[in-house]
């Protein structure tokens, strides 16, 4: 970045947002195993929704190199995924007449603890995810879900203000090509 138009980039695994999109994907895929028919059409969808939250970011961090623009879009994009995700499994829960836990449930708020365990992953969750009920299971994803959404909205909000503090790469660009021009006069 010695030239300031090119931007750091690609230091995804690093997002906290990256790490816990990866615990709602292998949740996903866990939950849907377990639970549903593997023929059901919103299996595929859940699943899918899921790779794209984390795809999403992925891309979003890659593409910070020439178009921070292209960041906030992907990781909009990224949160919008995992909003479909959670009303998945709203409607799971509802459908199967089951409760959803209130935030502030003493279960939603023990899984929330678990976010704080130093190198949360999906082996954090695994021994809930993989030996609860369905119920269970579905409100422990919801509230992953609603943890990394979360984190999502504030890293659009970093990213925003970087976009204003920085600007564009074409902004970068004639800056860089003005002020080599003024030098060589």
């Amino acid at each position: 970045m010695s030239d300031g138009i090119l931007l750091p980039c690609g230091g995804y695994r690093e997002l906290l947002t990256y790490r816990k999109s990866l615990i709602v994907f292998d949740g996903t895929v866990c939950f849907c195993r377990r639970f549903m028919d593997s023929h059901d059409r919103t299996v595929d969808q859940m699943v899918q929704a899921a790779r794209s939250g984390k795809q999403n970011i992925v891309e979003g961090s890659m593409a910070a190199v020439t178009s921070k623009e292209t960041e906030i879009k992907l990781t909009g994009v990224a949160r919008a995924s995992l909003e479909e995700l959670l009303e998945d499994y709203r409607d799971y829960l509802r459908v199967h007449d089951l409760p959803l836990w209130d935030k502030n449930s003493d279960p939603a708020l023990a899984i929330r603890n678990l976010a704080r365990t130093e190198s949360e992953s999906y082996d954090t969750y695994r021994p809930y995810l993989e030996s609860r009920s369905d119920g269970t299971c579905a409100n422990i994803m919801i509230c992953l879900i609603n943890q990394c959404t979360y984190l999502l909205r504030l890293q659009l909000e970093k990213l925003t203000a970087e976009f204003v503090r920085l600007g564009g790469m074409r902004e970068r660009m004639t800056k860089a090509r003005l002020n080599y021009r003024d030098k060589k006069l």
